[in-house]
C-alpha cells in the first residue's frame, strides 16, 4: 500500500504561487506514474498534472499550461506541483495521486492511490 499526504495549500491572492508537495510512504513511488487533480466545489474532478515514473514525460492541462509545474523527487519519494500566477478559477482541493503502472493518466480511474487533499483558495 502507498500512503500520500499532501501539503503547501493555504489562501493566496490573485497573481501570489504556491508549492504544493506530496510525501509518498509505504513503498518506494520512483516507478509509479504520479499526478494531481483538483476538485472545486459542484465541480467534477480534473486533472491537472501529471508526470511518468521516470520523470521523462509531463502533462498539463491548458487551463495551467506556463503556470504550474509538475516535479518529482524520487530519491525523497516527494511530488511537488509549484503553480503560479494562481487565478481564483484554481480555487479547488488539490488531490495527490500514484498509479503502479508508470505511465501518464488524465483520468482518475486511471490511479490507484490517492491522497487527502490540500485546500487551495485564491482571493481576487
Amino acid at each position: 500500500q502507498v500512503q500520500l499526504v499532501e501539503s503547501g495549500g493555504g489562501l493566496v491572492q490573485a497573481g501570489g504561487s504556491l508549492r504544493l508537495s506530496c510525501a509518498a510512504s509505504g513503498r518506494t513511488v520512483s516507478n509509479y506514474g504520479m499526478g494531481w487533480f483538483r476538485q472545486a466545489p459542484g465541480k467534477e474532478r480534473e486533472c491537472v498534472a501529471a508526470i511518468r515514473g521516470s520523470g521523462g514525460g509531463t502533462y498539463y492541462a491548458d487551463f495551467v499550461k506556463g503556470r504550474f509545474t509538475i516535479s518529482r523527487d524520487n530519491a525523497n519519494n516527494m511530488v511537488y506541483l509549484q503553480m503560479n500566477s494562481l487565478k481564483p478559477e484554481d480555487t479547488a482541493v488539490y488531490y495527490c495521486t500514484a498509479r503502479r503502472s508508470g505511465g501518464i493518466r488524465t483520468t482518475s480511474d486511471g490511479y490507484d492511490y490517492w491522497g487527502q487533499g490540500t485546500q487551495v483558495t485564491v482571493s481576487s
